[in-house]
């Protein structure tokens, strides 16, 4: 494995960590937020951005343990590793898969207070997304209630769900050391911040056409297909390396 192969594992990652952020529970909470408390843009994107960088601290320290704990096991079995590892980036994918044919493409992010409806209510099937409806009796909107509680709000609404789909990335990192970790580190802050800011500009700016909800309902297949494209790279990288 080589610096191509970083490359590849960077590039896949970026991929994901984009999908991710623009699924609208990472943008839409914010921009239904700032409407209804009458917040400015700057200050909208800038809780954005705290709460982005509490999903991506989140997911960092998920990602850190994993690398530690594949460290050892490199450590141990060395090349085995990384055909285990390919290997259960096929099962991830495999996973996903199964994932989006029962239905479930996308989880719930819920807002703190809010009301959900049940799933043949909610919505989905017919293209729309659950949030307006979940905010409605939220403290997140509620006048009654102080920016603070609103901001707190949404900080742990996205910090609390980190992004499962990039844990896998730092898996097959493992095998470039700490470099790999911080380099994937870095990726998922670029990814990740970038598509939570570049989404909830566009619809404070007024570009309410901006269809976003298909991937939504899709993320789990996407995911699916890009673990998939990563675990016959890294199995293959790893077989022209013998």
């Amino acid at each position: 494995m080589n610096s191509t192969a970083l490359a590849t594992i960077a590039a896949t990652g970026l991929t994901v960590a984009f999908i991710h952020a623009a699924i609208p529970t990472h943008w839409l909470p914010f921009v239904l937020v700032a409407r209804a408390r009458g917040w400015s843009r700057t200050k909208a994107i800038g809780v954005a951005i705290f709460a982005g960088m509490g999903h991506v601290a989140l997911t960092s320290l998920l990602g850190l343990a994993i690398a530690w704990f594949g460290f050892e096991l490199d450590e141990h079995f060395g090349h085995a590793f990384t055909q285990a590892a390919g290997g259960a980036l096929l099962a991830v994918s495999c996973f996903y898969f199964w994932r989006q044919w029962r239905g479930k493409g996308v989880l719930h992010h819920h807002t703190p207070g809010g009301h959900h409806e049940p799933s043949a209510h909610c919505g989905h099937e017919s293209g729309h997304s659950h949030l307006e409806s979940e905010l409605e009796g939220s403290p997140l909107v509620s006048d009654r209630k102080g920016d603070w509680v609103a901001i707190s709000g949404l900080f742990l609404m996205v910090t609390l769900s980190p992004c499962e789909g990039f844990l896998p990335i730092y898996l097959s990192g493992v095998q470039f050391g700490w470099q790999g970790f911080f380099v994937l580190s870095g990726i998922l802050a670029v990814g990740t911040l970038g598509g939570m800011l570049l989404f909830t500009w566009l619809t404070l700016v007024g570009l309410e056409k901006v269809e976003l909800k298909r991937i939504e309902h899709w993320e789990a297949g996407l995911l699916g297909v890009v673990f998939l494209i990563l675990g016959v790279l890294m199995l293959s990288l790893e077989h022209a390396g013998h």
